[in-house]
């Protein structure tokens, strides 16, 4: 539904509501530094880090620029995927999974750091992955909530590190070079997706 003239969009509200839940500039820096600090960086996600054993810690954007969202299909369960990423001889991980039914979000790997979702370093080091629960030829896990959920974090994302609202920046899987993955497959409506975030 598109938003009445004046109102603020989704985006907006994230980032007021982020803006309020830092502590006032009347603490003491060591408890300002205390509740600072967040498991998550986008405020609606629950965090369900992933082993350690399964990215690259980093300090991105300072040590890589990220200019690209990637989007993935799990092709397993939510809580599934959780548990591959929390696996650490499973050698991989994604930013963000989004759950089907309702579009709930979890944070498995921080922004900062490299997730192992691309199979490509050059592409793991500039690009934010974003799992979605399902497989690539069941497009009934390509609900309303999932699509409407995922492109608000899109557009978040987009925001806060410049990134272009287009195709050629937010990408599948299968279009990362050498990428051997055909996800999120011929299902996911592409149009929709970036109508969403252009909209959120």
């Amino acid at each position: 539904m598109p938003r009445s003239q004046g109102e603020p969009s989704r985006r907006r509200l994230l980032s007021c509501a982020a803006l309020a839940s830092l502590p006032t500039l009347a603490l003491p820096a060591s408890h300002a530094q205390a509740a600072h600090w967040s498991p998550v960086d986008y405020p609606l996600a629950e965090p369900a880090p992933a082993s350690t054993s399964n990215y690259t810690a980093s300090r991105r954007p300072a040590s890589y620029a990220i200019d690209r969202v990637v989007i993935h299909v799990t092709q397993e369960t939510w809580p599934d995927t959780l548990a591959i990423f929390q696996n650490p001889s499973r050698k991989v991980s994604a930013h963000y999974v989004v759950r089907s039914l309702d579009g709930h979000i979890a944070q498995c790997v921080r922004e900062r750091d490299i997730g192992w979702h691309a199979g490509n370093w050059n592409y793991n080091t500039r690009s934010i992955g974003i799992e979605h629960e399902g497989w690539v030829d069941r497009p009934e896990y390509f609900t309303d909530a999932l699509y409407e959920s995922s492109a608000a974090l899109t557009a978040v994302l987009c925001e806060k590190y410049g990134i272009p609202v287009d195709r050629k920046h937010i990408i599948g899987h299968h279009e990362v070079p050498g990428a051997d993955h055909t996800d999120p497959g011929d299902f996911w409506d592409w149009s929709r997706y970036l109508r969403l975030v252009q909209r959120a």
